[in-house]
């Protein structure tokens, strides 16, 4: 039961993630924080550094919540093969997403990038609705079975 939620707090906080990365990239944010993983101050950085260092958690966080729900679906013994397909597609996507941040700020915000950065994220908002779908799926199943 509780990978639907696991599943729905991992959509919930990435839709969050990508609201804040466009804020970010539309307030012109986006070399706030010129180095990758840390700000210049270290873990905790200063007041100008705050919302990119924000976003940056906040795609940690994503990470481990997607890897998470994905180690879930393979443990779930209801869970068919779509809901782990979704979710490791999911897990090779946001590999990709927090790589492709990395060379975004490294190469200062080069477009190509950028909009590569973009698409994948809405590839990886997919597969993570879908693998959600999937889950509230598995739970409405084992539900019926009981009744």
């Amino acid at each position: 039961m509780a990978i639907q939620y696991l599943a729905l707090a991992t959509m919930i906080v990435l839709y969050s993630l990508m609201f804040l990365g466009g804020y970010i990239s539309a307030a012109g944010l986006g070399l706030t924080c010129p180095e990758w993983p840390l700000c210049p101050n270290g873990v905790m950085p200063s007041e100008e550094y705050l919302i990119e260092w924000i976003h940056r958690l906040a795609a940690a966080t994503t990470g481990t919540l997607v890897i998470a729900t994905m180690v879930a679906s393979f443990l779930n013994k209801r869970a068919d093969i779509k809901i782990k397909i979704t979710s490791t597609l999911a897990t090779v996507f946001i590999i990709t997403q927090i790589t492709l941040g990395a060379l975004v700020i490294d190469t200062k915000l080069h477009a190509v990038l950028v909009a590569i950065h973009l698409g994948i994220g809405i590839l990886l908002f997919s597969m993570v609705l879908l693998t959600t779908l999937f889950a509230f799926r598995i739970s409405k199943a084992s539900l019926e079975t009981k009744v």
